[in-house]
């Protein structure tokens, strides 16, 4: 199947399609978690008390930030032709859902993506569990091996490896994971370009 014939997109959301923002190592410090460990689920095994304490803070951080966003390279561009096609698109976002719908908006292409297709944390496990690109597949009633996982990061590649689809890694000049991947696009721009050529 070549790229021009997927008609079923999901991206990842920041980093991917917003210029990425987010200081992990101070977060990791401001949360007192040690910097080798994954942050979702470093809280994930926390007492319910202070996860719930972390998880607010993370919250209203992350929101800052989702007001502030601001478009990746031919982002805007890319998800706009996509959608023009008539295809589907979803996000699958570690982010907070509700966030996810403030930053779609902040870059303005929320009306690309229907607001059930926009998964977050609490909708489907983190990545680069599956289960979010599953639950679009079975929403989409689509098989996996017709959809692309965009990312700009090995999570997103290995979430769609595990589903079963297609996987595109954008917004990295080099390629770490070849193996992980069907295509890479130094940015949406290129990608966008791509989509002509197969």
């Amino acid at each position: 199947m070549s790229l021009a014939e997927i008609r079923h997109w999901v991206f990842d959301m920041d980093g991917t399609l917003t210029v990425a923002v987010h200081d992990f190592v101070a977060i990791r410090e401001a949360l007192g978690i040690p910097p080798e460990h994954d942050i979702l689920t470093h809280l994930a095994a926390l007492p319910p008390a202070e996860a719930a304490a972390k998880h607010a803070w993370l919250l209203e951080h992350e929101r800052d930030l989702a007001v502030a966003s601001r478009p990746a390279v031919g982002a805007v561009e890319l998800v706009r032709k996509l959608a023009g096609r008539g295809y589907r698109l979803g996000i699958l976002t570690r982010n907070a859902r509700e966030l996810a719908h403030v930053t779609l908006e902040a870059i303005g292409i929320a009306d690309c993506f229907a607001v059930e297709d926009v998964l977050g944390r609490d909708e489907a496990p983190p990545k680069p569990h599956p289960g979010g690109l599953l639950r679009l597949s079975q929403a989409w009633d689509v098989p996996p091996s017709t959809m692309v996982m965009v990312g700009d990061y090995r999570f997103d590649l290995d979430c769609g490896r595990a589903a079963g689809a297609r996987t595109i890694l954008v917004n990295l000049p080099d390629n770490p994971w070849p193996e992980l991947t069907d295509w890479h696009a130094a940015d949406c721009q290129a990608l966008s370009r791509m989509l002509t050529t197969g």
